[in-house]
């Protein structure tokens, strides 16, 4: 793969070069001594024009090799391909008609000066035509590569709603389908395969790459196929970087096998897209039960979220932590099942980001640690599950704000509003579970998910009784 900033030092030298280095050696006092001769030049013009057109010829292989080896990535990389070639032959049309006047080369004479005149032009013009073709043929692509995802906020008054913090997260998380949390898509639509998995459809989009639904033919399963592009990164070391960590993440989350976990079937890489399936579900995410007045009663949220801390318990003792604990990667499925969707993706996904001190994760439910760059452990997780919490019991997340930088200010260094003051029918039972686990330092929360799912559920037992 060629290294695009490499490729474009090289190719604007070898430009430089071509202009400069003909003209400046053809006029040392050396080169009219030199014995050297062709095509009946004198020795200065000999040098000019062997020194030009080494240079046209070293350009020319820089174009061919980037139109071979550049990944059509749908954005810089397919202009960058596509327009390599005609700017280079215009330049040599150009470079070449300048060496024959100023050298005095006699291959115009027996053309004659109107022939050459027009064979010129129309060199000229078929190189223009070609490189406004390229241009207007790929402009989508240039444009993709300059236009970045923004995230947008709301600007609101001390009573931002809790719709506000959704803008900030909307890059994060985009639209549920089905069993999925959706991802980036493709440029040039669904692949007829991936590896053995036949591949129908695209189901969603989000920060990794695109989900897709896909079957293996073999045993006639479903399962939905996340993907992760490869080709963006030009740099071949941060490129095998990316993917061991890619397969490592993949590997790790794969060996978990809980019944309120998501399975992962497989992973691999094709084309420089590399790939996940997993388990396909049916259902409805927490998202659906996190606003009023759709907020589920005590006796059916409390039950799901010790599950969810239960399976949290047994990945973290795994070593794998989650990162990315939300309403939105929590399904209930038709069966009435718990299952936690994303394991490890918010590390694969910003895994294949050149962007140092990135934070993994969606803005919303992050804890202290994950802001602030630490190294992160299962206490991350449950302060995240501490936050969805808190939102299926108000309607809201405990901390809101206009902007992203005021929203991870305010999870760091804000104290969360008292869940009383919200709702003051809640029993303080649910009150104290609710503040531990919402503790800023992660010393002073639950030490293990597993012990926050026993509070859970004697919290349920104390309002039973």
């Amino acid at each position: 793969m060629v290294n695009a900033s490499s490729w474009t030092l090289q190719y604007v030298l070898v430009t430089l070069a071509i202009l400069l280095a003909g003209p400046v050696l053809s006029k040392l006092p050396a080169a009219e001594s030199l014995p050297l001769s062709l095509f009946g030049l004198t020795s200065s013009q000999t040098i000019r024009f062997i020194a030009e057109e080494t240079g046209l010829v070293a350009l020319c292989m820089l174009s061919l090799r980037a139109f071979s080896q550049m990944p059509d990535n749908g954005q810089g990389f397919s202009f960058l391909r596509q327009l390599a070639l005609p700017v280079t032959t215009l330049f040599m049309v150009i470079v070449t008609d300048k060496t024959i006047r100023v050298t005095e080369l006699a291959l115009r004479a027996p053309v004659g000066p109107t022939r050459y005149a027009l064979a010129y032009t129309a060199a000229l013009t078929l190189s223009g035509i070609w490189i406004t073709a390229a241009w207007l043929l790929h402009l989508e692509a240039l444009r993709r590569f300059f236009v970045k995802p923004v995230q947008s906020a709301r600007c609101q008054g001390p009573g931002a709603s809790a719709e506000s913090t959704d803008d900030i997260d909307s890059e994060q998380e985009q639209s549920e389908s089905g069993a999925t949390t959706p991802i980036l898509t493709t440029q040039n639509g669904p692949p007829s395969t991936l590896g053995r998995y036949k591949v129908f459809k695209e189901l969603g989009r989000g920060s990794m790459g695109v989900v897709y639904l896909g079957k293996d033919p073999t045993i006639q399963r479903f399962v939905a196929i996340k993907t992760m592009r490869l080709d963006e990164i030009d740099d071949h070391d941060k490129l095998q970087e990316v993917k061991a960590r890619f397969f490592q993440e993949a590997e790790s989350t794969g060996r978990l096998s809980h019944p309120n976990i998501v399975t992962i079937f497989d992973a691999g890489e094709e084309d420089d897209l590399g790939y996940i399936a997993m388990e396909m579900l049916q259902g409805t995410t927490l998202k659906q039960w996190s606003r009023k007045p759709n907020l589920l009663p005590l006796t059916k949220m409390i039950p799901i979220l010790a599950t969810v801390a239960d399976a949290m318990d047994y990945a973290h003792q795994q070593g794998v932590v989650h990162r990315d604990i939300k309403p939105a990667n929590i399904m209930l499925t038709t069966d009435e099942v718990v299952k936690i969707m994303d394991f490890g993706i918010a590390k694969m996904a910003t895994s294949s980001k050149t962007q140092t001190n990135i934070v993994l994760g969606t803005p919303t439910y992050m804890s202290p640690e994950q802001i602030s760059g630490k190294k992160v452990d299962g206490r991350s997780d449950i302060f995240s599950l501490g936050v969805v919490m808190f939102e299926l019991l108000t309607g809201r997340p405990p901390f809101i704000a206009d902007n992203v930088s005021a929203l991870l200010f305010a999870i760091a260094h804000t104290p969360h509003p008292s869940v009383k003051a919200i709702r003051p029918d809640l029993s303080p039972i649910v009150k104290k579970v609710l503040d531990r686990v919402l503790q800023k330092d992660p010393v002073h929360r639950y030490r293990r998910a597993g012990e926050f799912a026993m509070e859970l559920r004697s919290c349920l037992e104390g309002l039973a009784a």
